[in-house]
């Protein structure tokens, strides 16, 4: 086997790996969450895992991972946390009974995924360069 199909091997073994880590994760937040009636779950993952992806780039601008460590954690483990589907199936049966509610899932789940993404992204290059910085002064 040539290097480059093992690399390929082990990266797609660390998102099946991350994914799978992502969705029990969600699915247990979900469960814990399905008392409110409200698809609160869904809000709070797609935020969480806004900032975490975020958070992941911003500190690998700083600190180079191997690649498999990056996609295990950004496409697996935050790609199998959040769910657009759901977001969106979600949309489509709040509008239909409480448009107000709707509207407001919407607005509460993009415009504060954009901003915790870059909460995130900012905090991850502050952490990785206050690291360059640590490393630089030994």
């Amino acid at each position: 086997m040539k290097r480059s199909d093992m690399m390929k091997a082990i990266n797609l073994i660390s998102i099946a790996f991350g994914a799978i880590a992502g969705t029990y994760a969600r699915y247990l937040l979900n469960l814990s969450l399905l008392y409110t009636g409200y698809p609160i779950g869904t809000v709070i993952e797609n935020l969480l895992g806004s900032f975490i992806l975020g958070l992941l780039t911003g500190f690998f601008v700083w600190k180079k991972p191997k690649e498999w460590i990056k996609l295990g954690l950004g496409v697996g483990v935050c790609g199998g946390f959040t769910t657009y589907s759901t977001f969106a199936g979600d949309v489509i049966s709040l509008t239909q009974h409480h448009l107000f509610w709707g509207a407001i899932y919407v607005i509460v789940s993009l415009v504060g995924g954009i901003l915790l993404a870059l909460a995130g992204y900012l905090c991850g290059e502050a952490a990785g360069g206050n690291l360059v910085k640590v490393h630089e002064v030994k």
